[in-house]
């Protein structure tokens, strides 16, 4: 997972934190999203441009609903444990959900949020390792 992720957040392809989950769980999990589909992430960049939830986490309740959720999100057996699940382990590793808070100690001045968008793809990985069965 850790090398889909650094493909993906690739300086040459320009995604932003939210694009690069969804891109990476795309291919792992062969979502089949259409082009379009990645559109949807663009506004959760930068904590919605203001700072606001992180992309990582916006991103990866996305990718649990396109994996968890049947035809609503109250038919699915499992969705709301691994979205509580995927938000508590992600508060209890980063100490915030919040970008603003997030990238003043985890961005690097030469990488931006490269590590901390592997570190959180690679939680977001292991809760669906949980519930997905090989």
């Amino acid at each position: 997972m850790k090398e889909i992720l650094e493909k993906y957040r690739n300086p040459n392809l320009d995604l932003s934190c939210s694009e690069t989950i969804l891109y990476s769980f795309n291919e792992k999990y062969g979502l089949n999203l259409s082009e379009e589909s990645f559109k949807m992430m663009a506004p959760f960049s930068g904590g919605m441009y203001e700072g606001e939830t992180c992309g990582i986490m916006t991103a990866g309740l996305s990718v649990l609903g396109i994996m968890f959720t049947n035809n609503v999100s109250h038919q699915s057996p499992v969705l709301h444990q691994v979205v509580l699940e995927f938000k508590s382990k992600f508060r209890k590793q980063f100490q915030s959900t919040i970008c603003s808070e997030l990238v003043g100690y985890k961005r690097k001045e030469d990488t931006g949020c490269t590590d901390f968008i592997v570190e959180g793809g690679l939680l977001l990985d292991e809760v669906i390792s949980k519930y997905v069965k090989s």
